[in-house]
């Protein structure tokens, strides 16, 4: 499946759709309001990877959930 044609919203929802469990679950329904209320401005995907690669307190998991995701994206 190719990302490119997508809409960016829609890409950042493929994106968390990967990831799960503890304090990552509150924060991705705090993402997912802001992006279903408009609130979130990302032009690309790519600059929500790099917000979320900062997320340090979803501990380890959090890098395989993003290089998951960035293979899923390249497809």
């Amino acid at each position: 499946m190719r990302m490119r044609e997508v809409a960016v919203e829609e890409q950042i929802q493929c994106v968390l759709s990967y990831i799960q469990g503890g304090s990552a679950d509150v924060w991705k329904e705090n993402v997912l309001e802001d992006l279903e209320s408009g609130n979130l401005e990302y032009e690309m995907v790519e600059e929500f990877l790099v917000d979320l690669k900062k997320k340090k307190e979803f501990g380890e998991g959090d890098n395989e959930t993003v290089k998951v995701a960035e293979l899923k994206r390249l497809e």
